[in-house]
């Protein structure tokens, strides 16, 4: 159901991007598309719709925590959807899509942008050079695995600020980082 429902997602969301923004190019819908499909925000609405309340999870992996899992929300979730498209087509998938994410296609202006990108931007327009992303820690059994990355910026003060980024993969660890510092370097007074 999970397989099905991604598809079933990335289409109705490709098909309500392009109406939302007819003029733009795919280059700047791309982004858009995955932020709306990406784990945090399926797991947000997840959540908003109490889907995790509705997962059947065996009595110690509920006592564990694992239905608040951003994963096993994200996962029910397009699981749910699948089952929707399957019992009563695109229809009614596509009216629980529109509903579901309705505030956050519409709170949409510009095209989103990878945090790491963005992060670079910023950096070259300040003159501080690139940012420089390295590994801290990499924990956890490989099915599962946890990295974490620092970024620092060479042109930054001595006492300017870092970022930090915790994931399961060491690209959303930098992304998370990047964010971080991003994030840090709006409220710092000694990185504007």
């Amino acid at each position: 159901m999970e397989f099905i429902g991604d598809r079933v997602l990335g289409l109705l969301m490709a098909e309500w991007l392009a109406e939302r923004f007819p003029d733009e190019q795919e280059g700047a819908l791309g982004p858009r598309l995955a932020l709306l499909v990406s784990r945090p925000v399926l797991a947000e609405i997840a959540e908003e719709v109490g889907l995790g309340r509705a997962l059947s999870i065996a009595a110690g992996e509920a006592r564990a925590g694992v239905r608040r899992r951003a994963t096993v929300l994200a996962d029910g979730l397009e699981a749910a959807l699948g089952a929707v498209y399957l019992d009563g087509g695109l229809a009614p998938a596509r009216r629980f899509v529109r509903g579901a994410w309705a505030s956050r296609i519409e709170a949409q202006g510009r095209p989103p942008k990878d945090p790491k990108t963005e992060l670079q931007e910023h950096t070259l327009a300040k003159g501080w050079g690139l940012p420089r992303y390295a590994v801290v820690s990499a924990d956890g059994p490989p099915h599962a695995p946890s990295f974490r990355i620092s970024v620092s910026v060479p042109g930054l003060p001595p006492d300017g600020p870092s970022g930090d980024g915790v994931a399961g993969s060491k690209r959303l660890a930098e992304r998370a980082a990047a964010a971080d510092l991003l994030a840090r370097l709006a409220t710092s007074p000694n990185a504007r």
